[in-house]
């Protein structure tokens, strides 16, 4: 037991003697710190006592797509605590290949009766989808927030970072190193975070090195999967059409397109530059250490849980979109343009 109360009193940041009132039902403690000792042993996966089960604000879903991409766990865990603090629990439903869909995964939540959903890359992202689910959500009385990605069609607030300045800050940076043949390496074009990614990215080519849209979008724009893999492919088909700097729309593509930069024998960054985008966990600590645009996870996961909570209490938002900007953290994959500042699929030495 005193092991237990010392856990608790760590993960929710009281003294013992505090745990120990909360426990007990004894009164003089505020109820802001009695929901922090609640939402600690939901955390620590402890039972509460009976008479202090009613008194839980209730679960809060969290949807979000496969975990491999560090970006999703980070996120995640920025909302996860927001929740617990607000005597929440959050419950984390993730998409994998083959396995529930958004729709059964929010079907599943409901059935528990959440409080309210956050969803994060999801349909509402995607430009193909049937946007009635989310209408049938909303009939249902179920609050939610949407992440990443912006549908006219549905009366919710979303939360999304500034996909187009992103584009701005990874292309003005590469300019200034002298490069003027830069790729942009994404996803499929069906999603709007790609659709301004690319917007973006093409004001700021034709602003900064004269070319017009449509060169940009035929050459300078490679469409592909957010993967490793997927990053090695769009690099591939970029570097063939001489691009000396790639701008990838996740760090997963860019940590591809450093493989391919590799295999065909070139330095990264002496002989072809790459921005990444996200800002992942231990992106930092790569090889070389990768340029990236930041995504602001912290202020958004934040401001998901506000929303959210806002409209739980029946304050909520307007039909909006609340944008956050981006930053543009340098380290070492980016460089000076090379001499020639052109590279094709045969310029590069063969290395064992």
């Amino acid at each position: 037991m005193t092991a237990r109360l010392a856990d608790i009193a760590a993960q929710a940041g009281v003294s013992e003697a505090t745990v120990s009132r909360v426990l007990n039902g004894k009164p003089g403690v505020a109820g802001a710190t009695r929901q922090s000792v609640l939402a600690a042993l939901d955390v620590l996966g402890y039972e509460r006592p009976v008479r202090l089960r009613q008194r839980s604000a209730g679960l809060i879903g969290l949807i979000t797509p496969e975990l491999e991409n560090p970006i999703f766990p980070a996120l995640a865990q920025v909302i996860g605590q927001a929740l617990t603090r607000q005597g929440y629990t959050p419950v984390l439903a993730t998409q994998t290949p083959g396995g529930s869909t958004e729709d059964e995964l929010t079907e599943m939540l409901v059935d528990r009766g959440v409080c309210g959903i956050i969803f994060v890359s999801g349909l509402h992202a995607d430009t193909s989808a049937d946007m009635q689910r989310y209408d049938q959500l909303r009939a249902q009385g179920v609050p939610f927030v949407l992440v990443d990605g912006f549908s006219p069609k549905v009366q919710a607030p979303f939360i999304s970072p500034d996909d187009r300045a992103a584009m701005r800050l990874a292309v003005t940076h590469l300019v200034s190193l002298g490069h003027t043949r830069i790729g942009l390496a994404l996803g499929p074009k069906r999603f709007v975070p790609v659709q301004r990614k690319i917007e973006g990215f093409v004001r700021t080519v034709q602003d900064q090195l004269a070319l017009s849209p449509e060169e940009i979008e035929s050459e300078l724009v490679q469409h592909s999967l957010y993967t490793l893999e997927g990053g090695q492919a769009a690099a591939s088909a970029l570097l063939d059409r001489g691009c000396t700097a790639v701008v990838c729309a996740s760090d997963m593509m860019a940590l591809g397109a450093i493989r391919t930069a590799r295999q065909r024998g070139f330095e990264v960054p002496d002989d072809i530059s790459v921005v990444g985008f996200d800002d992942s966990p231990l992106i930092a600590f790569t090889d070389p250490p990768l340029t990236t645009v930041r995504k602001p996870v912290p202020s958004m996961g934040q401001a998901a849980v506000r929303t959210l909570l806002e409209e739980i209490g029946g304050t909520p938002a307007p039909h909006s979109e609340f944008v956050f900007m981006p930053e543009l953290v340098v380290r070492g994959s980016t460089a000076s343009a090379p001499r020639g500042n052109t590279r094709g699929s045969t310029q590069g030495s063969t290395r064992p």
